[in-house]
């Protein structure tokens, strides 16, 4: 496994699982728990979830899935914008804390901007931090503005992570965005690198794909991780699946196969709002 070193000292594996769905409609809640347990058996530590997710239902599948493995987990959830003053933050960590069974996050983030002042959820993230239930804080579906307002906000300069959308069809990032963090020691973990699953059907991604004798979804996570200072937390409910994820820790991308993909999926040539999912 690599590892990104965040700027409060912690190491945050590049590739982990996430847990959108899980918990909601039909999603099977013993085949989650059993991905995710196997995928900290290939060493995939990153665990990514959210108090959103199946309205609490996700950090409760996470909580069962790491009980007694809690030291092999680098632990990270989100909180809601609706959530984020400085009670309201205190309180939803120890919501979360109870369903995924822990005394502590590794890594806790705004999940988007809402209508709370920054200074109310950066002062909350911080009194987190010093009772050791959060070892450290960032944002989620944060674009380059919000970034510098964040910065500017007391104490807001400590976030070390911006969890956003990142895949080839969606690269506006890499105008400005992208250079931001890299250039504020603030690591970037993409979400949705396959985007829901629509990607795997794109053509020239398959020719590219079976050309390697890889998988699409496989392509598509060594894209994403061709960046220095990015992670990214594929979501599987199925052990294959983690299987397959963990394997595109060894494909390293070619010049050519890269210019193929610039092809279909042009690099942005200015400003591209951040899209979200």
């Amino acid at each position: 496994m690599r590892y990104i070193e965040l700027s409060s000292g912690q190491a945050m594996p590049v590739l982990g699982q996430g847990t959108w769905g899980f918990g909601e409609g039909r999603s099977r809640r013993s085949g989650a728990i059993a991905s995710l347990r196997y995928g900290l058996d290939v060493g995939l530590g990153l665990i990514d979830t959210a108090e959103m997710y199946g309205d609490g239902a996700a950090e409760e599948i996470v909580g069962e899935a790491i009980a007694g493995r809690r030291d092999e987990v680098f632990l990270v959830s989100k909180v809601y914008p609706h959530n984020a003053s400085r009670p309201g933050v205190a309180a939803a960590c120890e919501r979360s804390l109870k369903r995924l069974q822990t005394d502590r996050l590794d890594l806790y983030l705004l999940h988007w901007r809402g209508s709370i002042p920054l200074a109310e959820t950066v002062a909350g993230f911080e009194a987190l931090m010093g009772q050791g239930k959060i070892l450290s804080f960032g944002v989620s579906n944060f674009d380059t503005p919000d970034m510098e307002e964040l910065w500017d906000t007391p104490g807001g300069s400590a976030a070390t992570a911006n969890q956003i959308l990142y895949n080839p069809s969606r690269r506006g990032c890499e105008f400005d965005l992208l250079p931001w963090c890299r250039n504020h020691q603030v690591a970037v973990m993409a979400y949705s690198p396959i985007e829901q699953g629509r990607l795997l059907r794109d053509q020239v991604l398959q020719r590219l794909a079976a050309a390697r004798g890889c998988t699409v979804a496989q392509l598509l996570i060594a894209w994403v991780l061709r960046r220095e200072g990015v992670a990214t937390i594929p979501k599987a409910e199925r052990i294959e699946h983690v299987r397959e994820n963990a394997a595109a820790l060894n494909i390293v991308l070619t010049a050519e196969e890269l210019a193929a993909i610039d092809h279909k999926f042009p690099p942005p040539r200015h400003k591209v709002p951040l899209e979200m999912l």
